[in-house]
């Protein structure tokens, strides 16, 4: 091996995927990239020349043994560092979102228009399938690009609507003791009444059923007497006129007698602030599984099921019923 190539080895081996040994400060001669967090990628060229390392980060020069432990990793051929060098990206990321450098002042509106530009070409990029280790590598950053813009909206979200939580926060604080208590207090004085008002209702239905007798008494009265009425008319008695009024009257009786046998309902306090005795339905189980069982083909009931079931099968605890499954999906 010449002494020229000997200067390149460590980064045509890294090329090959044979990367190291890496040694703090003591940089390898060659063409690299390295980036900022979530920044693009800049090229990177180390170079010894007269004795002296050099390097150059982009258009701009830098240190050589303080980029290198940042680009070691990061290889890229000749080819690959002349294209980015001169502004044509990298063969393995999405090309950057054509919006310049105008974007409006507004981060809302800049975020729109980030969106709006990553979102046309990642449209365009699904509707071929994925077939070279290229593409996939397009993907996946375009993937995280899109979830960082995703992040920066949930982040500036949170920001914009932070004061007006904390302003609603400090109305709920003011007014929750004033809506509360009082809400809770009239709930227990309603509550308080119940064992009245149910004695009552129990008083009603006693008046109800004697009322109900004596109606049903008066009523038989009323019966007889218009009988007796009609066949008096029918004999020409003298009497007659005397047995139709009384009839008319027995049926009136009747007929007040009927109407105060009618429920009444137990209340208390007056009009505007009455309250009274209210039916509620509910359900007791009184038996769970059958119960279970008619209900389990309803969407709520299956949803919950599911969401305890993927909760058991993530902590490796297989219930009857089901068994853990897994599959590799992108993430």
């Amino acid at each position: 091996m010449t002494k020229q190539e000997s200067v390149w080895s460590w980064w045509q081996n890294a090329l090959a995927g044979n990367i190291g040994p890496i040694h703090d400060g003591c940089p390898e001669q060659g063409y690299y990239r390295t980036r900022f967090k979530d920044k693009p990628w800049e090229p990177v060229a180390i170079w010894l020349e007269d004795g002296k390392w050099y390097a150059m980060r982009g258009d701009r020069q830098v240190d050589a043994a303080d980029i290198w432990t940042w680009c070691c990793r990061n290889p890229i051929s000749y080819e690959a560092y002349t294209k980015a060098i001169e502004g044509g990206g990298w063969d393995d990321e999405p090309e950057a979102p054509a919006i310049g450098h105008n974007l409006p002042s507004d981060p809302f509106e800049a975020l729109q228009v980030e969106f709006a530009s990553e979102k046309e070409q990642a449209e365009a990029f699904l509707k071929k399938p994925i077939t070279t280790k290229s593409d996939a590598d397009r993907a996946a950053i375009w993937s995280k690009r899109l979830s960082t813009i995703a992040k920066k909206a949930t982040d500036l979200h949170k920001v914009e609507k932070q004061p007006h939580l904390d302003a609603g926060r400090e109305v709920d604080n003011k007014w929750r003791d004033l809506k509360e208590a009082p809400d809770a207090l009239s709930k227990k004085l309603k509550r308080h009444l119940d064992a009245y008002l149910q004695e009552e209702a129990r008083k009603e239905r006693e008046r109800q059923a004697a009322a109900r007798a004596e109606a049903e008494r008066i009523q038989r009265e009323a019966d007889a007497a218009r009988v007796a009425a009609e066949q008096a008319s029918a004999r020409n008695d003298n009497l007659a006129a005397e047995a139709a009024a009384e009839a008319e009257r027995l049926a009136q009786q009747a007929a007040a007698a009927e109407r105060d046998a009618l429920a009444r309902n137990a209340s208390a306090g007056r009009t505007g602030a009455k309250v009274s005795l209210r039916t509620f339905i509910f359900a007791e189980i009184t038996d769970y599984d059958a119960l279970l069982m008619v209900l389990k083909d309803r969407a709520e009931i299956r949803e919950v099921v599911e969401s305890l079931a993927n909760r058991a099968a993530r902590s490796g605890v297989e219930l009857a019923g089901m068994s853990i499954k897994s599959e590799q999906r992108a993430a």
